[in-house]
């Protein structure tokens, strides 16, 4: 049975995008990639269809990543096909929840820095949309700490459905 994961932000160009190809990416060197599904969507519909923003292709190119990407909505029936919902800001999280149909599928929804423990108690990936590069460097830097946390929880999961 496939594990998923759906990374979420507000227009599904800049950080989701961006932790979905990273994810991925980290789900690959783990060998899981069988075994675990990576997407990722935005709270509104304003960018659906476009490519990720330049700046993120940009970043991730510089930084050995590749991957293509189309902008989508969330939508609330997803909640029954994933595993895990991950907000990259806790006004997604929020949103998220909201949405959930069952206090069940909220309970899937997660921030993207809780599993860095690094975090501390800033958890929120800033928007580096309206900035420049450095925001969308930094937006990769908080991605690849929270990735590690977040494979060995997926990885976790997975291996209770296999044992």
């Amino acid at each position: 049975m496939t594990y998923r994961v759906c990374f979420v932000c507000t227009g599904n160009i800049c950080r989701s995008p961006m932790a979905e190809i990273v994810f991925r990416a980290r789900v690959a060197e783990a060998g899981l990639d069988e075994l675990v599904e990576v997407d990722s969507a935005g709270t509104g519909g304003w960018h659906e269809g476009d490519g990720a923003d330049p700046r993120t292709v940009a970043v991730l190119e510089d930084n050995g990543y590749a991957g293509g990407h189309t902008a989508r909505q969330f939508q609330p029936s997803w909640f029954s096909r994933l595993d895990l919902v991950i907000a990259l800001d806790s006004g997604h999280l929020g949103a998220l929840r909201r949405l959930a149909p069952t206090e069940q599928d909220a309970r899937k929804v997660r921030l993207l820095r809780s599993y860095d423990p690094a975090a501390g108690g800033d958890l929120d990936v800033p928007d580096p949309y309206y900035g420049g590069t450095d925001g969308f460097e930094e937006c990769l830097d908080m991605v690849e700490a929270a990735s590690t946390g977040l494979l060995a929880a997926v990885r976790k999961d997975v291996e209770g459905r296999v044992a």
